[in-house]
């Protein structure tokens, strides 16, 4: 078992930026695959961006290619989604998800790859 809990979440302006965190306890961090997913109002969850567990792969949605990183610390158990020059579209609850592996440089970006996930935490993006 793997529990999450991301935070970091908030009410910025366009053009603003925020880091999202996301803690993991539990079974040994190194060998989860992790992605970040978030869910528009009214929509359904979709993928923003993964990091393979070794930390050499990582993967973006084009809607957020450029503006955002995914990064982990195995150290500390982490996984951070850094957003930069945010739009009114980026608003969604955002969610973490995380995916046992054997292999270290692949990443998963389907919702229904993910084993476990945190609680989400909510991002406004004002015009």
């Amino acid at each position: 078992q793997v529990q999450l809990v991301e935070s970091g979440g908030g009410l910025v302006q366009a053009g603003g930026s925020l880091r999202l965190s996301c803690a993991a306890s539990g079974r040994t961090f190194s060998r989860y695959a992790l992605g970040w997913f978030r869910q528009p109002p009214g929509k359904e969850r979709e993928f923003v961006a993964a990091i393979s567990w070794s930390g050499g792969s990582t993967h973006y949605a084009d809607s957020v290619k450029g503006r955002f990183t995914i990064a982990r610390d195995i150290a500390k158990s982490t996984v951070y989604l850094q957003m930069n020059d945010l739009k009114p579209e980026d608003t969604a609850v955002y969610y973490c998800g995380a995916k046992l592996t054997y292999y270290s440089d692949t990443y998963y970006s389907t919702v229904n790859e993910y084993n476990y996930w945190g609680q989400g935490t909510q991002v406004t993006v004002s015009s």
